[in-house]
């Protein structure tokens, strides 16, 4: 094969490997632009593509331009040193091999050499900047916080917006210079002086040495700058005392800053000197004083600070930095606004009727924890393998008169759970689209049997409340629509199943891009590397193409400069379903401000997220107009943002006070609540978020929604709330609220306990509950009889000058049963009851004043329990009565080999019956529940 064919080929091969690398990025480009476009967001997706690449190219440009300019400077020592080896009365430093090729290399392609290579370099570097075209923009958009630090005395804005622009300029030109002075510093050693081996030489030319001084006095000056910038940074020093400037860091960092910068400055002007001159005292004397101080400012000098002047008197010394780190912190958490209240426990014991004065928060205690209730709305309502409930999530909803919290979840359609030979590409893109409905139930209503009384339920979703109305239940865009659909297409859509048949649909909205020509076949196809989609019959020019349909994605390519909620939540709102997602900005660049996950010191949730979960649309509300950060991203942004008057009534009902927001809230101010800097260098009043138990493991306590009144307040409103105990203490010293409703949105309450007042701490009633010997023995005996118990959230609930205390315990089978709600523990002052609902436990805690902690029970009782769990959890607590207290009298009985066995027959036909019950075979569990009755009259008879 000749050379022309082989290069030929080569450059066949070159082509084609850099056509198919533009094609494969055009692509994705095109799917990106078009999903932007869909969405209305065409001016976002231009700017943040754009920005990117204008501010590569420049950098890149600038990049590759200097460097040639410094090349270009060392073309001359090349040419003559070739001029020199290409003499053959000169002996070659290089070989004859090497020398070969600077035989082929003359000034031209040298050039061209140069020029390559500049461009080479100016490419990599610019991918550096990858993600900086946020921060360059934001520069130039910035918006003033209208507060200032309190050293400098500059804005915040300047922290936030400027300094890291400053700084990543003076980052790329300290790279510039530094690589420059490298390379042409090689090429000059390398060139320069050689005349043959025996006098090779190292000494550079003149022309060598001015170049490369320009290069060091460039260094220099931005070493210099350098100096500057670090002087802001000791407000974000993490030594000392505290976060920030600290008193070492303002009298002793920031005083050797200032004198390095003047040194500094000093040896650039030496380096000037020494060049033009041929003097190189000043430089020497220059170079060896800063040596000499950056020794002495950056480690002795401080540290002496710190040792002889600080450390003795440290309190005095740092009083002024702590109020400083207090003050600031509080501002950049929104924790300054924290009103505080004192909450005087009453020492008159709160009636029953007193309690029902509170009938809509008593209505709405959550007796629903958030866990096992996922796993009943799975085995309740999701009805087929393919649906599933990813979350639950609580919400309230105002059903007529009746203000009402609810737990709610979203029915999903998880295409990674259909059998393994529907597995094919046309039931997962083109029939298995979407998921169906929520089901929704009261937290605070349970049935007889244990399980939710739900508002909605079944598929189709059924609604059981008038004040509700749900039209639209289909779900194309959630937590589980992982895969791309192709919606309005020859092939009908399943919709639901009803009975043994099922129900298909057609798309009707606008979600999805329209594939209404070949090209977008040919580049989706390329773009989800399949064929099909341009070889499927069923595709027609009306069809649409979803992609990005889970919301987690979504929400990040739509604004990837936000930060978001780790929970977002599904709500009913004029007939649809739509998702509510929290986002956040946030910055590590708060002026003193204590950093919460070792970055970050500065939060606000300005923004409100809304996507339709049937088009998917996403309406992005400013919620927070007073937050510098997010009125910048609106001015970069101009189609991405809505202000919150735009966002619709219905929905504002139902915005929640983010719980990751709150607890890192909570976490914070749990120390910064302290304002005397004193009191908070001693610690002497630290906070901590207690513990609870949960499923046999201490577990830090979550914030929790509930309506509550708050003091004060008559009206009944939706608030998240934490309790808060001391430092190495488990009693209660206060509970912070966040408000959910109306104009309060946002507002925070933290309410403090009388210090020479004993409130129970979450931990001590969890402790309280184990002591308690008839309700432990009643948990153990269920546990060991086929049932595993799961306590849930206690709930603290303040309610007129005192504190009720209540956590449900729920009972599932051990083969994976059904979790029910089958006792309510309630405590109070001194006293627990547990009895079978809220109810009860109440009137035993208030009317009955809480005689006996369990009821007592009798085979009458059993007989008329119309709960197994409960029936066969009192027959095994009598057997196990009989084996620990041969003192009772009723131990006799129970040792009779014949009712041992009667009780376990009851226990193993229970079990098969909730295992038919899970199957859905009604017949068998109807069989299996007369055959229980059976036996359990057979127990009654041998007892008597």
């Amino acid at each position: 094969m000749s050379k022309t064919i082989k290069l030929l080929l080569s450059i066949l091969g070159i082509a084609i490997v850099g056509f198919s690398i533009l094609i494969l990025a055009g692509t994705n480009i095109y799917t990106d632009w078009s999903w932007f476009q869909e969405l209305g967001l065409t001016k976002t997706f231009t700017i943040m593509f754009i920005s990117n690449f204008i501010l590569r190219l420049i950098i890149g440009v600038v990049f590759a331009a200097l460097i040639y300019l410094n090349l270009h400077f060392t073309k001359k020592p090349i040419l003559n040193f070739i001029n020199i080896n290409s003499d053959n009365r000169v002996e070659s430093l290089f070989g004859d091999e090497k020398s070969q090729i600077f035989n082929w290399l003359n000034k031209k392609r040298l050039n061209l050499i140069y020029l390559a290579s500049s461009l080479i370099f100016g490419f990599l570097f610019s991918s550096v900047s990858n993600d900086s075209w946020k921060m360059v923009l934001k520069f130039i958009h910035r918006t003033p916080f209208n507060k200032v630090d309190p050293i400098f005395n500059h804005d915040i804005a300047f922290y936030v917006f400027t300094l890291p622009f400053l700084s990543f300029v003076r980052e790329m030109l300290m790279v510039i210079v530094v690589l420059a002075l490298i390379i042409v510093g090689a090429i000059y050693i390398m060139f320069t002086g050689v005349r043959s081996i025996n006098e090779f030489s190292v000494k550079l030319s003149s022309r060598a040495k001015k170049h490369m001084a320009v290069l060091v006095f460039a260094f220099l000056l931005l070493k210099a700058w350098d100096y500057r910038l670090k002087m802001y940074n000791i407000l974000f020093s993490p030594t000392g005392v505290v976060f920030g400037a600290g008193y070492t860091d303002v009298h002793a960092n920031l005083l050797g800053y200032k004198i390095l910068f003047g040194v500094v400055l000093f040896v650039a002007l030496a380096v000037l000197y020494s060049l033009f001159k041929r003097n190189y005292k000043p430089l020497v004397w220059g170079i060896s004083a800063w040596i000499v101080l950056v020794i002495i400012f950056t480690g002795v000098y401080p540290a002496y600070i710190q040792k002889f002047s600080v450390e003795p008197n440290e309190i005095n010394r740092e009083k002024q930095y702590i109020k400083n780190n207090i003050n600031l912190t509080q501002q950049a958490y929104k924790l300054d606004n924290v009103e505080t209240r004192d909450f005087e426990i009453s020492n008159d014991r709160l009636s029953y009727n007193d309690l029902m004065e509170y009938k809509t928060v008593v209505d709405n205690v959550r007796l629903w924890d958030y866990r096992p209730l996922q796993q009943t709305y799975s085995q309740l309502q999701a009805l087929r393998q393919y649906y599933t409930f990813p979350d639950i999530d609580v919400d309230r909803y105002q059903l007529g008169d009746s203000y009402t919290q609810v737990m709610l979840g979203a029915r999903e359609l998880d295409q990674s759970a259909l059998a393994q030979q529907a597995q094919t590409w046309v039931n997962k893109t083109l029939k298995y689209t979407h998921g169906l409905g929520i089901t929704m139930s009261p937290t605070g209503k349970i049935k007889e049997n244990g399980q939710p009384e739900f508002i909605v339920q079944d598929i189709p979703p059924r609604v059981n409340n008038d004040n509700l109305q749900l039209a639209n239940n289909s779900i194309y865009y959630g937590e589980k629509t992982n895969n791309y659909v192709i919606v309005n297409t020859a092939e009908t859509e399943f919709h639901y199943p009803m009975g043994s048949e099922n129900i298909y649909t057609q798309y009707e909205g606008t979600g999805g891009v329209k594939m209404n020509n070949l090209l977008k076949k040919i580049i989706y196809s390329l773009h989800f590397n399949t064929t099909k989609i341009l070889l499927s019959d069923d595709i027609n020019n009306e069809s649409r193409i979803m992609y990005n349909r889970n919301i987690h994605r979504r929400v990040r390519k739509a604004a990837p400069f936000l930060k978001y909620d780790s929970d977002p939540y599904m709500i009913t709102a004029q007939g649809k379903l739509y998702w509510i997602y929290d986002a956040y900005t946030t910055t590590n660049l708060y002026p003193y401000s204590q950093p919460y996950n070792g970055r970050d010191n500065y939060l606000r949730n300005s923004i409100k997220v809304v996507v339709d979960a049937y088009n998917g649309t996403m309406d992005y509300y400013i919620v927070d107009q007073n937050d510098p950060i997010a009125v910048t991203y609106s001015k970069i942004f101009t189609d991405l943002f809505k202000p919150f008057t735009e966002m619709p009534a219905a929905i504002k009902a139902h915005l929640r006070y983010p719980q990751d927001l709150f607890k890192i809230q909570a976490q914070i101010y749990s120390t910064y609540h302290m304002q005397d800097p004193v009191v908070y260098y001693n610690r002497e009043d630290v906070w901590n978020i207690p513990t609870e138990n949960y499923q046999g493991s201490t577990i830090e306590m979550e914030p929790y929604y509930i309506i509550n009144n708050l003091p004060d307040e008559e009206k009944a409103e939706f608030i998240l709330m934490t309790p808060f105990t001391p430092a190495n203490r488990n009693n209660m010293v206060a509970w912070m609220a966040a408000r959910n409703d109306g104009e309060h949105y946002g507002e925070l309450f933290t309410y403090q306990f009388s210090k020479d007042q004993l409130v129970y701490g979450p931990n001590q009633i969890e402790s309280r509950i184990d002591q308690e010997s008839k309700i432990s023995q009643l948990l153990s005996l269920w546990s060991q009889r086929g049932s595993r118990v799961i306590r849930g959230n206690l709930l603290v609930i303040p309610i007129k000058n005192s504190v009720i205390y209540v956590e449900p315990i729920f009972l599932q089978a051990e083969t994976g049963g059904i979790p029910e709600l089958r006792r309510v523990i309630v405590a109070y002052k001194s006293d627990i009851v547990m009895r079978d609902n809220l109810a009860e436990a109440l009137q035993a805690m208030f009317q009955e004043e809480a005689e006996q902690a369990v009821p007592e029970l009798d085979n009458q009782n059993l007989n008329q329990d119309s709960s197994q769990d409960s029936i066969l959890g009192e027959l095994s607590e009598q057997q196990s009565q009989e084996n620990s207290s041969a003192a009772e009298a009723e131990s006799s009985a129970l040792d009779n080999l014949a009712q041992s066995e009667l009780i376990n027959r009851a226990s193993q036909t229970y079990q098969r019956a909730q295992q038919a019950l899970q199957n859905g075979d009604f017949s068998i569990y109807g069989r299996l529940i007369t055959e229980l009755g059976d036996i359990l009259d057979q127990l009654t008879k041998t007892g008597e």
